[in-house]
């Protein structure tokens, strides 16, 4: 399942992938599989992207029930 709740954060602060790879230490490619929803990143990675969006855990990371469906 796409992470578009990541993308959507990310661009809200004008970000780029690349961007957000160099401050949570990852590549760019990470970062794009997480929002392609092909890559399960760590509780570290998370927190740490959560962190540098200035969003929770939940905010990025929860999915909705009516999105599982």
């Amino acid at each position: 399942m796409k992470n578009l709740k990541l993308k959507a954060a990310r661009a809200i602060l004008d970000m780029s992938q690349e961007q957000l790879a160099e401050a949570v230490g990852v590549t760019r490619q990470t970062i794009g599989m997480i929002e392609a929803g092909k890559f399960n990143p760590s509780l570290h990675l998370c927190m740490a992207i959560c962190k540098t969006l200035g969003k929770t855990l939940n905010d990025i990371f929860w999915k909705d029930d009516d999105n599982e469906r």
